[in-house]
């Protein structure tokens, strides 16, 4: 459970600095040509907007991996339980 704590930190610590400057060529032309008009506030909500969508697939794929080991463990204990049952009914005849 540890490990889960600390990859959850990790990603809102990542998550938490929207400074960062991920741009592709076609919107840095955009933005530089936006700031040069004087409206910087594109750039900055451009800058958010690409990192959601960095951010968006990853967080749909660690959510899926969680609800399938979280299913995986639930079904394992399952299947020793059905497997002791069967022992004791081979055992018995």
């Amino acid at each position: 459970m540890k490990r889960w704590t600390v990859a959850l930190i990790v990603l809102l610590l990542m998550m938490a600095n929207t400074d960062l400057f991920a741009q592709c060529a076609m919107c840095r032309g955009t933005v530089e040509s936006t700031v040069s008009n004087g409206r910087s506030v594109v750039a900055s909500q451009l800058n958010i907007g690409i990192i959601y969508l960095l951010a968006a697939p990853y967080l749909l794929v660690t959510a899926v991996a969680y609800m399938w080991y979280r299913n995986s463990k639930r079904e394992h204990g399952k299947r020793i339980e059905i497997a002791g049952r069967i022992k004791r009914v081979m055992s018995s005849m």
